[in-house]
């Protein structure tokens, strides 16, 4: 143990003694095991940004979707229900939420009244999909009971009505069946440049309660949250409990929704993933490779330390661990300077926001990357050292004179 200890003291002696070579050496290692954790860094990230994509459309993980259908058209959404919540009672969900597609409302714009899509929701779905507000908030359990229902607008209809902030308390006014006056408690942004869709999206309930009731062409389903785990046996007992006792000719299409159900994209992640670390894998490559150069020329440059420190007594062993821990400490050094530079930046909200503009639960800092960038470090300090230890290893005392 004392002889590690002297060992380790007689590498960071030398450190301190070559101070221009050991910074400019780890200048290069901080930026590759930099490099390093953010690349992994930024892959998790990615991967949790897509996946939010992804439940956007399909849900979390788990999502079943119930969709009713009649015998000769669109089935009794009031009648339907009474039996979906009896049905579900036993199951106790967490989180549940009606989506009516497919509707299109008169609203009264600038330019007059026009017909606009529109979706009818409950306060869950926001949950379920992950949804996120360029401004305002979402649906709430106690929005029902407003005189002036909620209603939440898509970025481009906001475009149109003159993007009014939401301090202002702006409305919208709905004419025919369900009109009346609408408060604005929010808007969507655009799902990409393409996206100008114009719609508004209302609260399945306020809107039930203003008329008889849903459209003819409009698409009711359920969207139902439930454990991955469980999914599987929920869905079967849901559908067989829904289905007994249907009216004839009625049917009801119980399906998982969400991302995980696809192979296809757990392969796109490995994908992705097997990619990113392709890169992280380079980048240490040449940051290794660099660093084990200047280690060599230092190592030439050092015959005459060597020889004499052979010549006062210094074993091979001392001599091979002193060259491997100098270069060991000097690149774990380096690689958490390299890590914290990362983490600094990376829990940036702005940097964050800028890249992945659509994350909604933006993630911890991945102990994971700070944990490769550290061992990246060490790998790399024992390998750029060890092949100098050796070199150093074959200096005699002969050598140290004629040098």
């Amino acid at each position: 143990m004392s002889a590690f200890v002297g060992a380790l003291s007689d590498a960071w002696s030398e450190i301190r003694v070559h101070k221009l070579r050991v910074l400019l050496s780890l200048i290069g290692i901080a930026v590759s095991v930099a490099a390093l954790t953010a690349v992994v860094a930024i892959s998790d990230i990615a991967l949790q940004a897509q996946t939010e994509e992804f439940d956007r459309y399909g849900g979390r993980v788990a999502t079943i979707v119930v969709a009713p259908a009649g015998a000769t058209g669109p089935v009794d959404a009031d009648a339907f229900h009474e039996r979906f919540e009896r049905v579900s009672e036993r199951f106790d969900f967490s989180h549940v939420s009606r989506l009516v597609e497919g509707m299109m409302l008169p609203v009264q714009a600038p330019d007059g009244v026009r017909d606009t899509a529109a979706r009818l929701v409950d306060p869950a779905y926001a949950v379920i999909h992950r949804e996120k507000l360029l401004t305002g908030r979402e649906f709430r359990l106690d929005d029902v009971e407003a005189l002036a229902p909620p209603v939440i607008l898509s970025e481009p209809l906001w475009d149109v009505l003159g993007r009014v902030p939401m301090e202002q308390h702006p409305t919208l006014t709905l004419t025919g069946a369900a009109g009346g006056t609408y408060q604005v408690v929010g808007v969507r942004p655009r799902q990409g440049p393409w996206d100008e869709e114009k719609r508004i999206d209302l609260l399945y309930d306020s809107f039930g309660s203003r008329v008889d009731g849903l459209p003819q062409e409009a698409m009711l389903r359920y969207d139902i949250w439930v454990g991955e785990h469980e999914v599987a046996e929920v869905g079967r007992s849901l559908a067989a409990d829904l289905r007994a006792g249907m009216p004839a000719g009625d049917s009801v299409a119980v399906t998982r929704a969400d991302w995980a159900a696809s192979t296809g994209f757990q392969q796109s992640q490995r994908m992705t993933e097997l990619i990113l670390s392709g890169i992280a894998v380079l980048i240490l490559a040449l940051g290794a490779l660099s660093l084990i150069n200047i280690q060599l020329v230092a190592m030439r440059q050092r015959v005459r330390e060597i020889g004499v420190r052979r010549a006062f007594g210094a074993t091979a062993g001392r001599i091979f661990t002193t060259v491997l821990l100098e270069s060991l400490v000097a690149t774990t050094v380096a690689g958490v300077i390299g890590i914290a530079v990362v983490v600094a930046v990376l829990r940036s909200p702005l940097l964050i926001e800028s890249i992945f503009p659509a994350l909604v639960d933006v993630p911890p800092f991945p102990i994971r990357a700070a944990l490769t960038g550290l061992l990246a470090a060490v790998v790399v300090g024992a390998l750029a050292g060890f092949v100098p230890a050796l070199v150093a290893l074959r200096v005699k005392v002969i050598d140290a004179i004629r040098f």
